[in-house]
């Protein structure tokens, strides 16, 4: 299997959250070649400044690189992208990041990882797998 990461799981990773370890057997098993693991930009840009806000720049901008380590594939805005993600949140209850985010998840056929509630709204059109909330 292939897998979109919401920001909510890559931040559980991070902030070894419920959640977490599950987050790192996916990217242990992608490093081994396994299953493609993909990131939308919007979720760089969400853990930059959501790691900014608890830790300082210094502390962002070191997780911000430890995430581009990562056997993670970043999917950048692109004009289907947006219109996607234009008709998700015209469609759903969704914030903007999120769609785009599952925009990303769509257009690349995986499954999305998160701990959001919003997310599950869109279980209808993609599926989506529910990391432990606490």
């Amino acid at each position: 299997m292939s897998y979109t990461l919401d920001t909510s799981a890559v931040l559980a990773y991070f902030l070894d959250e419920p959640g977490a370890d599950e987050v790192k057997e996916i990217l242990r098993y992608a490093e081994k070649g396994g299953e493609k693991i993909f990131v939308s930009f919007m979720t760089f840009m969400e853990l930059l400044f959501r790691i900014w806000k608890l830790s300082g720049e210094q502390q962002a901008k070191k997780t911000y690189l430890y995430l581009r380590g990562l056997p993670v594939h970043e999917i950048g805005q692109s004009e289907s992208l947006m219109v996607t993600a234009a008709r998700l949140k015209a469609q759903y209850p969704i914030s903007v990041a999120d769609a785009w985010i599952a925009s990303t998840a769509l257009s690349t056929g995986t499954t999305l990882i998160h701990k959001d509630p919003e997310m599950e709204a869109l279980s209808d059109i993609i599926t989506v797998k529910a990391l432990p909330y606490k």
